[in-house]
């Protein structure tokens, strides 16, 4: 059995992935001497090697330490990888990212949240008012905290906000005092196999919940009546028969204000300056476990107002008057219905125009239709080829697929080398986009920058 304690050198094959890279900072944080490897160059990997940190980029052993005390991995790596069949024939430990995260949090009070969307925005949101609040607590969550531009922080407390995530049954290895389910929704069907499967492994997440727990979950679930908990409470935007609930929300260009009731409790007069309803429900789960946790109502609502976001999560890239540019880490068909809404409702009478990177073959196989009615919503989409990730090609599945699904002649096919001197001429015949939003859990973030210029330089 592996102690935390004796963890002096650790190795991290794939440390660039969100939740890889908050477990490297956590061991640093924590005096061990962490190195890792990573396919690909990103802002992200390049951070961390100024945080101390030394990356490569190539499949290669002789690049990599002999004799580190763990070597963790992401379930992303194909099972081929060198450096991964190396240290499991000279018998070195070697775990999932999962697996650590349980050994980290096997003794600490636990929030965990879990959910095919929304789970990032929630848990920062968590940990942010924990933080702000002066509550305090170690974070370890699937995106970067703009306030922070972090993804873990580390405190005396004991007590670990965790983004519990559902792909490859990741989540099953924790053990909440309090768990947050955002949607059970069908997803890594290349994993579970089916819909069933999906909520069969939420349903056991939630049966985790330690005695005397609180599991808060949204209103309305499919099979919610399986959650067996004893501390059960729902939460919902603004249906008054959830336990949580918001209401009287109004919208000022891209912010909002809102009360939040409990049936014995109100914080009125809250404001959250990021976009997207989905945001104020979000922002009502946060509130519900902060109030849970007896924070103060001042403080609940100090940190809801300072709460800046999170990178890729209705990300404001641009916004002016009349030029309004989003990026999200979208890639879902309800998240991207979530977003699109969203940005219509925020920013009324401007024409949305969405780029979209499919995200993995198989998701887009399966999800193709669902993909098709959300992006409908949109006023014009370009699709971009789909990202590969850790899967190779199937054949007949293209981004083509969603296209042929859409109203006809709403998507235009676009390669990423094409899509920047397309914006560029359009832009040059002054047909600026008016609301423009960057969607998918690729690599598109790339092209986030260059856009931004395009548009910038334009005006």
């Amino acid at each position: 059995m592996i102690e935390l304690k004796n963890i002096k050198k650790i190795y991290f094959i794939g440390i660039g992935g969100i939740g890889m890279s908050a477990l490297a900072r956590y061991f640093r944080f924590h005096g061990a001497v962490v190195s890792g490897y990573d396919k690909t160059s990103t802002d992200l990997t390049r951070q961390l090697e100024k945080e101390g940190i030394p990356i490569h980029y190539q499949e290669d052993t002789s690049l990599a330490p002999k004799d580190p005390d763990l070597v963790v991995f992401t379930p992303a790596i194909p099972k081929d990888h060198k450096e991964w069949l190396y240290y499991r024939d000279r018998e070195i430990p070697v775990l999932k990212r999962s697996d650590v995260l349980g050994l980290i949090t096997a003794s600490s009070f636990n929030i965990c949240v879990a959910g095919t969307h929304g789970k990032t925005t929630i848990s920062t949101m968590i940990a942010h008012i924990l933080r702000h609040s002066g509550y305090g607590c170690n974070a370890f969550l699937g995106g970067i905290a703009v306030n922070y531009n972090s993804n873990f922080w580390s405190d005396e407390r004991n007590v670990c906000v965790v983004e519990a995530d559902e792909y490859d049954r990741s989540f099953l290895k924790l053990n909440p005092d309090i768990a947050l389910i955002t949607a059970m929704d069908a997803d890594h069907l290349d994993i579970y196999g089916t819909a069933e499967a999906v909520q069969e492994a939420f349903i056991e997440f939630a049966g985790k919940l330690k005695p005397g727990g609180l599991l808060l979950s949204k209103f309305g679930l499919e099979r919610s009546a399986a959650f067996t908990a004893e501390g059960r409470q729902t939460y919902s935007l603004q249906n008054d028969s959830a336990d949580n609930y918001s209401r009287s929300i109004t919208m000022h260009y891209g912010s909002y204000e809102f009360d939040t009731l409990r049936k014995d409790w109100m914080l009125s007069g809250i404001e959250l300056n990021m976009g997207g309803m989905h945001n104020v429900e979000n922002a009502t789960a946060a509130i519900a476990v902060a109030h849970h946790l007896g924070i103060d109502n001042k403080k609940i609502k100090e940190a809801v107002a300072t709460f800046r976001g999170v990178k890729r999560r209705f990300e404001y890239i641009v916004k002016t008057p009349g030029c309004v540019m989003i990026d999200d880490y979208a890639h879902h068909p309800e998240e991207l219905k979530a977003l699109i809404s969203s940005a219509k409702a925020l920013f009324p009478g401007m024409d949305c125009t969405v780029i979209f990177q499919p995200h993995l073959y198989s998701r887009t196989r399966d999800l193709a239709n669902g993909f098709a009615r959300s992006l409908d919503l949109a006023d014009e989409v370009i699709l971009l080829p789909i990202y590969p990730a850790r899967e190779l090609p199937i054949e007949g599945v293209s981004s083509g697929m969603i296209a042929q699904r859409m109203e006809k002649g709403k998507a235009i096919l676009c390669t990423k080398e094409e899509l920047l001197p397309f914006i560029k001429e359009r832009v040059g015949g002054n047909e600026y986009p008016q609301v423009l939003i960057t969607a998918g859990a690729g690599d598109i973030d790339a092209l986030v920058e260059p856009l931004k210029k395009i548009i910038e330089k334009g005006k």
